[in-house]
């Protein structure tokens, strides 16, 4: 499959040679200065008891500081100004009941685009081969052998709706995601799919979205779906990429096969100098996204328009081909690399190499059980555990407390904005949405 051909031999790519020049500064591209924001600024805030948002399973804000919440089939808007949210129901995805035969098996995630846009991700079961295909995701068109309405109908479940703010409050979709970069999806209103090849049908569920605050890229969106990182500017999607590997099996007769092992991908995040960080189960990488969407997918390793300044895994937890569970990855100003685990805690890395690390396990958490990760321009990083609330680690990597004034014991999602004054922090758990001023 032509996305999935590796650029050099995988022994290459296990031992890649290190770095030649210096890394670049992970000081925050700040771009335009912090302006003013329309919200309360107190230090910390209960979003749910002020403005009655409830307990939303995602929140996001976009450009124009509408503040966005995903619960189910349900999209609601709190706008600068409002004093409770205004809910919309059943669009998009959502326009049929949640299931398997359905447009979506539920929804995931909701991210902020340009002012009054927002973007909605779904989740949508895994495909089944059909009769005559050897591979799961290939969906054939009309006219190709093998093709059945049925199946060609695969295409349309799960991905990504862009939806619009009404005058009235009120939610509108806008267009669920099709538009991409690559020829042979030329006019195809299929979802999101792979670029270079629309038969192969790998991005089916959405878990993870973030969008690009500052730097020479803001307004760029990332989500993270069941196979690898997707990149889209305003309607259009450039899918996708991994940090995938390769698993050598011999067979009876002696002849060997090389089978690429892409995981669901929840870790997602844009670091300080803008690169792109994605954890999957088993590996994690630091992409340097170039200025042409349509230069994402080509994938060229170290070298080529959009190389990788890290890839590699965790060789002090777990070998290559076992689970780490990664759920959040982030680097802070003093530019090392957290990672959270659903079941190993939080790991600090630095580089040794591109693609070998020097990785210790952070000590002193109550819980080993990690959701998110948010690193902040005042060089802490925000930790987010399920069953422990809310605690901060200081830019001296050692100092850790809870952040008592958060309420709930199961920290759902983090969400930063550093482009208002002061800086907002959007800490969602289990009991609501509280927002911290100043991080």
């Amino acid at each position: 499959m032509p996305t999935e051909t590796p650029a050099v031999p995988p022994e290459e790519n296990t031992n890649p040679r290190p770095p030649t020049e210096e890394p670049p500064s992970t000081a925050p591209e700040t771009g335009e200065p912090p302006q003013a924001g329309p919200w309360p600024q107190e230090a910390v805030l209960d979003y749910s008891q002020t403005f009655g948002v409830g307990t939303p399973q995602s929140v996001g804000l976009d450009e124009g500081m509408n503040l966005w919440l995903l619960d189910g089939a349900r999209i609601g808007v709190l706008r600068p100004g409002d004093k409770a949210p205004t809910w919309t129901s059943g669009i998009g995805q959502a326009s049929q009941p949640f299931g398997r035969d359905s447009l979506a098996i539920g929804s995931t995630v909701i991210c902020g685009g340009e002012a009054g846009r927002a973007y909605v991700g779904y989740r949508a079961a895994e495909m089944r081969r059909a009769e005559g295909i050897s591979q799961r995701t290939y969906i054939p068109g009309p006219g190709e052998p093998s093709y059945t309405p049925e199946r060609y109908a695969e295409y349309q479940k799960g991905d990504l709706d862009a939806v619009r703010l009404q005058a009235d409050g009120s939610v509108a979709l806008e267009e669920h995601l099709w538009r991409t970069t690559g020829a042979s999806n030329k006019g195809r209103q299929l979802g999101i799919h792979n670029t270079n090849d629309f038969h192969y049908e790998e991005d089916r569920s959405v878990f993870n979205c973030a969008r690009v605050t500052r730097g020479a890229h803001r307004g760029d969106l990332y989500i993270t779906t069941n196979h690898g990182v997707t990149r889209i500017q305003g309607l259009t999607y450039n899918s996708h990429r991994h940090p995938g590997w390769y698993l050598v099996t011999t067979r009876p007769d002696g002849t060997k096969d090389e089978s690429l092992q892409c995981p669901p991908m929840h870790g997602l995040g844009i670091a300080p100098n803008g690169d792109v960080l994605v954890a999957n189960e088993q590996m994690l990488g630091a992409l340097v996204p170039s200025g042409k969407l349509e230069e994402w997918d080509r994938e060229n390793t170290w070298e080529g328009p959009t190389p990788w300044r890290f890839k590699g895994f965790n060789d002090a937890l777990n070998d290559q081909a076992t689970d780490d569970f990664w759920r959040a990855i982030e680097q802070t100003t003093g530019q090392r690399y957290y990672l959270g685990s659903a079941e190993y805690g939080v790991w600090a890395m630095t580089p040794r190499s591109r693609s070998a690390g020097h990785w210790s396990k952070l000590a002193g958490l109550p819980s080993e059980k990690i959701l998110a990760l948010k690193a902040t321009d005042d060089g802490a990083l925000y930790i987010g555990t399920d069953g422990a609330g809310l605690w901060r680690l200081e830019a001296d990597g050692t100092t850790l407390a809870p952040v008592r004034e958060v309420s709930g014991q199961r920290v759902l999602q983090l969400v930063y904005e550093p482009t208002v004054t002061p800086r907002m922090l959007l800490v969602l758990t289990d009991r609501g949405l509280s927002v911290l001023r100043g991080p």
